[in-house]
């Protein structure tokens, strides 16, 4: 009973005004400090990985590096640019765009027009300067310059597209579709603890915290991106982790209260209530908590800024909601349990019987549930360990792709502008940059080595004409840009890469003796970030499956529950990403699910997948287990205090589970393909993990151990080792030390 999470508890229950007053401000503060500081977003040198990534860090020395750009198509607004009278507009039209576009700050250049093949549409490219993460913050100024011409020209038709243009659309959509995802998830949580509390005020609890939680989390995941940079994904896994575990937690704490509440019979204080609360449900709050941020810490392993800035919203946003849980929670709870102490003595005074506080509860229906692990658990376990085993099947046709630019929804009017490009400009789809970097004394050898690999390249049905070489100003950097008329996520855009990478490359620049180069571009890009996060992945798994070890043998002092916990955790993530890719790979659920198969997973899916599920799993089975172990320190044979430690859980676990669900579905109705997935197998992880891991897998594995399974602690073969609960009401209830 003196544990730090209940000091915490017991000194909020005792100010609890001071403690709630205190939340609100330190709320508050996060976000004014955040908001002051500002947010440090990652700069596009961060995202660089493998090959590619050391080639633009070369074509950058040289001051060569790509630039962005916006492509601006001029065609008649109905039929084509046939007379020679259409064509004169057009090409003067693009003369006034090109005459505002020129003296923009954000603009480095224009390219003369080009008309396509087909002689219907004109296009007119502007390069932007600065950062290549940053330009998508610049296209306004350029789109406010295209509607000025559009009005100017209102025969033609203008449309502008370009990767700062796509970016901001994604942007916005992905705003939109959080905008939804609040509007799902909100009503159905509220909804879910209605039914789990029977009563607004103790179901808007939960609620409240959870949204304060992320609020502070935001606040100060801002100051956090000064030390790990922001990859522009922080917020959006703060919204779905900080709602999931804001709510598991609080109400794993809400439903002890209420259970002690029952438990006590009206003899127990408000106080006395919180302090047997934290002492229990508050400390399997800590040790949950923790274990999720020591396990989404691995993914700073992956040196990835993607996985860095997924791993420091998810572990901030846990912190604050453990937080919130062991000094807002208590006070509100003693602030409410004081008031219907009042409305009970009240009623009394009127000689109105007193209400029943809900106690442990279990149900016939979980009963049911459990009866098959209870009378037959040798045959439960095989039986569901198959189920599972089936579901992980189709993992052996895994596939792992880079999601690019080609995936994203046609909702966005750039990717559909985007699309018309690429029809009417096929040249102009991929683009490899071939960089070089050797003594300045070499140039000429280095630029005559390029020329012969362009030859190369030019009898290659793969590339395209319009290939062209640029040199740094000190001589040491050459850059040889190659065109492909494919799209980048094309069969074909991939051969052009292996190609240049392992028989044009080392045939030329590879004889240069003490020269240096790669392949970069987006072709290139896509293909060396699952490499380097493959070449990562046993790493992170290594560690994380360590940590999980770890983390449960500290929190029940057992090997045995330690092994079962990674194998549990490994066959519930393996088995929701079987299923995953049931679903994504295939075409069958497009119509259901609204998205258009890639024929492959999302490359960030599966490791994002391990690492949170293998956190979040740790709720579960640290509270789960805490009431069987509770109940064997209080004497209580294993074989009971498992069948009474599951049925007495049950419906929280449930009702955590329903809400971190309802959550992750919100998440399958966005747009973007990564994040359905993300949505998708989370989801189907959480259920699986819930409803037959912890009610069939996990129960029949603890029935057959029996004592064995708390070795090589003497948890199983100690008994009653309970210590009384300090204060005046110690003689009315007792509480076991869990820690």
């Amino acid at each position: 009973m003196n544990s730090l999470s209940v000091r915490v508890a017991r000194w909020s229950a005792r100010h609890p005004w001071r403690a709630v007053v205190g939340w609100l401000v330190f709320v508050a503060l996060c976000l004014v400090v955040g908001g002051a500081v500002g947010i440090n977003s990652a700069k596009t040198a961060d995202y660089r990985v493998g090959e590619a990534g050391r080639a633009e860090a070369m074509a950058a020395e040289g001051h060569l590096e790509r630039r962005s750009a916006e492509q601006v198509l001029i065609s008649a607004r109905s039929g084509a640019l046939d007379s020679q009278a259409d064509k004169r507009a057009a090409e003067a039209a693009a003369r006034d765009l090109t005459a505002r576009m020129k003296p923009l700050p954000e603009v480095e250049g224009v390219a003369a027009p080009l008309w396509s093949g087909d002689g219907r549409i004109l296009m007119v490219e502007v390069s932007l300067k600065g950062e290549e993460r940053d330009a998508k913050d610049k296209v306004d100024a350029l789109v406010a310059q295209t509607e000025a011409v559009q009005k100017a020209h209102p025969r033609l038709l203008f449309e502008e597209t370009g990767s700062p243009s796509i970016s901001k659309g994604v942007d916005q959509q992905r705003s939109d579709d959080l905008a939804l995802s609040e509007a799902i998830t909100l009503p159905v949580t509220l909804i879910t603890l209605l039914v789990v509390f029977g009563s607004v005020v103790m179901a808007t609890v939960p609620l409240l915290l959870a949204l304060s939680s992320i609020a502070a989390a935001i606040g100060l995941s801002m100051v956090a991106s000064h030390l790990s940079p922001d990859a522009g994904v922080g917020t959006n896994v703060i919204l779905m982790i900080g709602l999931a575990v804001g709510v598991d937690y609080t109400l794993f704490y809400l439903k002890r209260e209420r259970e002690e509440r029952a438990r006590g019979g009206g003899r127990l204080s408000a106080e006395a209530l919180v302090e047997l609360a934290a002492a229990t449900s508050g400390h399997a709050v800590v040790v949950s908590g923790l274990a999720v941020v020591a396990s989404t810490a691995t993914l700073y392993l992956a040196s990835d800024v993607i996985f860095s800035s997924l791993a420091t919203g998810t572990i901030v946003v846990v912190l604050v909601a453990v937080a919130s849980s062991l000094t807002a929670l208590p006070a509100l709870l003693v602030v409410l349990g004081k008031r219907a102490e009042r409305r009970a003595r009240r009623r009394a005074e009127r000689g109105k019987p007193a209400r029943r506080a809900r106690g442990e509860g279990g149900g016939r229906i979980w009963a049911a549930l459990l009866r098959p692990a209870a009378r037959h658990p040798l045959a439960t376990l095989c039986v569901s360990v198959l189920a599972l085993l089936a579901l992980v099947l189709p993992l052996t046709g895994l596939k792992i792709t880079e999601m690019s630019r080609d995936t994203h929804s046609r909702e966005i009017p750039a990717m559909r502008v985007y699309d018309r490009l690429n029809e009417a400009f096929p040249e102009q789809r991929v683009t490899h940059d071939v960089v070089v970097r050797a003594d300045a004394s070499r140039t000429r050898e280095v630029t005559g080595a390029l020329r012969a690999l362009a030859e190369r390249a030019g009898r290659d049905p793969l590339f395209a004409d319009g290939s062209r070489i640029v040199t740094s100003a000190d001589h040491r950097i050459s850059v040889l840009r190659l065109k492909v008329p494919y799209l980048g996520n094309s069969r074909q855009a991939k051969t052009s890469l292996d190609h240049l990478r392992h028989d044009y490359l080392p045939a030329t620049v590879g004889r240069i003796a003490g020269a240096e180069y790669g392949v970069s571009g987006d072709v290139a890009r896509y293909a060396d970030y699952p490499a380097h996060q493959n070449s990562k992945l046993p790493l992170v798994i290594g560690a994380l499956l360590l940590v999980t070890f770890a983390m449960t043998v500290y929190a029940f002092r057992s090997v045995v529950l330690g092994l079962i916990g990674v194998v549990l955790n490994l066959l519930s993530a393996a088995a929701a990403l079987g299923l995953l890719v049931l679903v994504f790979q295939g075409t069958w659920a497009e119509g259901l699910l609204d998205f258009h198969s890639t024929g492959s997973i999302g490359s960030r899916v599966p490791l994002f997948l391990f690492v949170i599920l293998f956190g979040l799993s740790m709720d579960y089975q640290v509270f789960v287990v805490s009431r069987i172990r509770e109940a064997v320190l209080a004497g209580v044979p294993t074989r009971q205090a498992v069948l009474d430690g599951l049925r007495t859980s049950a419906s929280v676990v449930t009702s955590a589970a329903v809400v971190m669900t309802t959550v992750f579905v919100s998440f399958v109705f966005l747009h973007i393909i990564e994040m359905k997935q993300i949505g998708f197998v989370l989801a189907a992880a959480v259920l699986l993990d819930a409803f037959v891991v912890r009610i069939m897998v996990l129960p029949s594995a603890l029935l057959l151990l029996g004592e064995a399974t708390w070795w090589p602690s003497r948890t199983g073969r100690t008994r009653g080792q309970a210590t009384a609960v300090p204060g005046p009401a110690a003689h009315e209830q007792p509480v076991v030390d869990v820690r």
